[in-house]
């Protein structure tokens, strides 16, 4: 029982480890799917190897926390597995099986507690609160700072060939009539150009890869627009549509 209880003590602190270092990461300004799947990923040492990993490493602070997770979870893990494995050797097939039962009870309630949208918040809130007094992590919710939960999004999405945007210069596009704002370009080539808060002579090449912020299905629409009069007329209309959706603000103001 001792050996079980410790195997429960292991997962628990290594789901609040998790958690820390999820909550960590979001105040570097990640998005809370992204630092919670490259929290997981550093903690378990497995699939720590999407696209946005070199991205989230190149920040000093982050770099920080996935080490620090990479070295709880290595540490974690092996206890867990160490524990799991006295908690069944020198029992006999009927205590191997009361025991079994014990752990499959107690993971159950364990994956509850962790599920909990109550408990979630108010481990959240304790973390967040002491990374704040004990770090020099600066908390912010970008969530509500972007407007995130009312409709406005941050987007990404490649330039094709026949897309409406390709060989156009942004002072040309006039995309803040529809409500979007360009706030970066990723540029292929040997070195991989990045450009920063582009200006309106910033000329828009196929291939790009655009990070753009505005309403979520106007930068939907705006990754399949194609050239031609067809997209013409779907900028026309998206304009229209900004124009409601700004006198619909004014009116709840």
């Amino acid at each position: 029982m001792i050996a079980l209880i410790s195997l429960f003590i292991v997962i628990i602190v290594s789901i609040i480890i998790v958690r820390i270092g999820t909550v960590a990461l979001e105040m570097t300004g990640l998005s809370r799917d992204t630092a919670a799947f490259q929290a997981q990923s550093a903690f378990s040492g497995v699939g720590f190897t999407t696209s946005e990993a070199e991205y989230v490493v190149s920040h000093p602070v982050r770099r920080k926390i996935i080490r620090l997770l990479m070295f709880l979870g290595s540490a974690g893990i092996v206890s867990a597995i160490a524990t799991l494995l006295l908690a069944f050797v020198g029992r006999s097939e009927k205590e191997a099986g009361s025991t079994f039962l014990w752990l499959s009870a107690g993971l159950i309630i364990i994956f509850f507690f962790a599920r909990s949208k109550l408990v979630d918040r108010g481990m959240r809130w304790v973390i967040k609160m002491a990374l704040e007094k004990f770090t020099n992590l600066n908390v912010k919710d970008y969530e509500q700072l972007l407007g995130l939960s009312k409709g406005y999004s941050i987007g990404e999405f490649a330039v094709r060939e026949k897309s409406w945007l390709a060989n156009k210069r942004l002072k040309e596009l006039k995309l803040d009539e529809e409500g979007i704002i360009i706030l970066a370009i990723y540029r292929k080539g040997d070195e991989g150009k990045y450009i920063g808060a582009p200006d309106g002579d910033t000329l828009i090449k196929e291939g790009d890869i655009l990070i753009c912020y505005g309403p979520e299905e106007g930068i939907k629409n705006l990754s399949c627009r194609l050239k031609g009069k067809k997209g013409d007329k779907q900028h026309e209309m998206a304009i229209e549509e900004e124009k409601k959706r700004r006198e619909e603000e004014k009116k709840m103001e």
